[in-house]
C-alpha cells in the first residue's frame, strides 16, 4: 500500500454454502474490496471480535445459527451495532423481511446474485458509512474549535458541554424535532468562538472592564460571524446565527444589531438562555456560582427583557434534567 493512501473497505461474507462464498470472492475481489470470509454464524462472530469490518454480507438460511439471529446479536453489542448488514436470500426462501429491517438489516440481494447489484449495493452502503464518517468529524472540529473559544477565555470546555446540551433540552421544550435540537446542540459550541478575535488583555483581564475594553469585548459577536460567514453546510449556518444572536435581547438592548423580539432567530434566544444559565451557575476564578434559586429568580425576572418569555418558563420546567446534565458535566477543577 502506497504511503498516504486508505485502505479498500474490508468486507465480511458470511454463507455456510463453499460456491456462494466462491462467487461473491470472484465479484468483490475485482473491485479490489478487502474480504474476509465466515461459513457459519459463531464464526461471523467470532470474527468482527479480531478485526474491523466495515460492511456484512450475510446468508439467513444457515445451520445451528440464522442469518437472522447472527444480525440480532450483532446490532445488541455497541461494539458491532453500527456495522451495516446486507442479507443475501435466495428467493426460493420465506423470508419477512420486515423482519429483517427491523433488527437492523439496510438491504437484501436476492440469489442467484448478479453481479452489478451486488457491487452498486455495496458502493451505496460503504458511500453511507463515508458520509457519517464526514458529519461525525465535521461535528468533532466544531466543538472542539468552540472550546478552542472558551480555554481561551476564563472557561473550560465543560462550559460549551454543558450550556450546548441546556440548548438542546430548552428546544425540545419549545416544540423542536429531535434532530432539528440535536442540531443546535452541535452548533452552539460556536457562539462564542470569536473571542479568539479579542486581546487576551481584555479578555483575560481580572477586574471589571472599561467602557472602551467592553466595546471591544463585544465585537466577538461580530467577529464570530465574520469566521463562519459563508457557510457551506446547515451545521456552520446554524452556528453563524448563534455566533452573531446569542447577545442579542429580547427587549433590543443587546448586541450587536440591537434586535428585539421576534426578530432575533429562535435559536440565538435558546443559546443566549442556556448560555446564562450555565455562566451564573458556574464558578469561576473572578466569580462564584450563583445558587440554582437565584439564578432561575434571576432569569425570570428577565423574561420579556433579556429572554424570550416563553424560554424561562421552559428552563424551569425542565429543571431536573438540565441539573442531571451539569452534574454529568461538573468541572473538575478552576483554573
Amino acid at each position: 500500500m502506497r504511503i498516504g493512501s486508505k485502505q479498500a473497505p474490508r468486507i465480511l461474507i458470511v454463507d455456510d454454502e463453499p460456491s456462494n462464498l466462491r462467487v461473491l470472492r470472484q465479484v468483490l475481489q475485482a473491485a479490489r474490496y478487502r474480504l474476509s470470509f465466515a461459513r457459519s454464524g459463531q464464526d461471523a462472530l467470532n470474527l468482527v471480535e479480531k478485526e474491523q469490518v466495515d460492511l456484512i454480507l450475510l446468508d439467513i438460511m444457515m445451520p445451528e445459527m440464522t442469518g437472522l439471529e447472527v444480525c440480532e446479536r450483532l446490532k445488541h453489542n455497541p461494539e458491532t451495532a453500527h456495522i451495516p448488514v446486507i442479507f443475501v436470500t435466495a428467493l426460493k426462501d420465506s423470508v419477512d423481511e420486515e423482519k429483517g429491517f427491523e433488527i437492523g438489516a439496510v438491504d437484501y440481494i436476492a440469489k442467484p446474485i448478479t453481479p452489478a447489484i451486488v457491487l452498486a449495493r455495496v458502493k451505496t452502503h460503504l458511500s453511507l458509512i463515508r458520509a457519517d464518517e464526514l458529519l461525525n468529524t465535521h461535528i468533532d472540529l466544531i466543538q472542539r474549535l468552540g472550546r478552542a473559544a472558551e480555554y481561551k477565555d476564563n472557561e473550560t470546555g465543560m462550559h460549551v458541554q454543558r450550556m450546548s446540551r441546556y440548548a438542546k433540552v430548552i428546544a425540545l421544550a419549545y416544540g423542536f424535532c429531535e434532530e432539528s435540537a440535536d442540531d443546535l446542540m452541535m452548533a452552539a459550541p460556536m457562539h462564542d468562538i470569536g473571542k479568539i478575535g479579542i486581546a487576551d488583555k481584555i479578555l483575560l483581564k481580572p477586574g471589571k472592564l472599561t467602557d472602551e475594553e467592553y466595546e471591544i469585548m463585544k465585537t466577538h459577536a461580530q467577529i464570530g460571524a465574520e469566521i463562519l460567514s459563508n457557510p457551506s453546510s446547515h451545521l456552520i449556518e446554524l452556528a453563524h446565527s448563534v455566533a452573531i444572536t446569542h447577545h442579542e435581547k429580547w427587549d433590543g438592548t443587546g448586541y450587536p444589531n440591537s434586535l428585539s423580539g421576534e426578530d432575533i432567530p429562535i435559536e440565538g434566544r435558546i443559546v443566549a438562555l442556556a448560555d446564562v444559565f450555565d455562566a451564573l451557575t458556574s464558578e469561576r476564578p473572578y466569580k462564584k456560582a450563583w445558587p440554582t434559586e437565584e439564578a432561575i429568580s434571576y432569569i425570570m425576572e428577565q423574561s420579556g427583557k433579556h429572554f424570550d418569555p416563553a424560554l424561562p418558563p421552559l428552563l424551569k420546567q425542565e429543571l431536573d434534567t438540565i441539573l442531571a446534565i451539569k452534574a454529568q458535566f461538573a468541572e473538575t477543577e478552576i483554573e
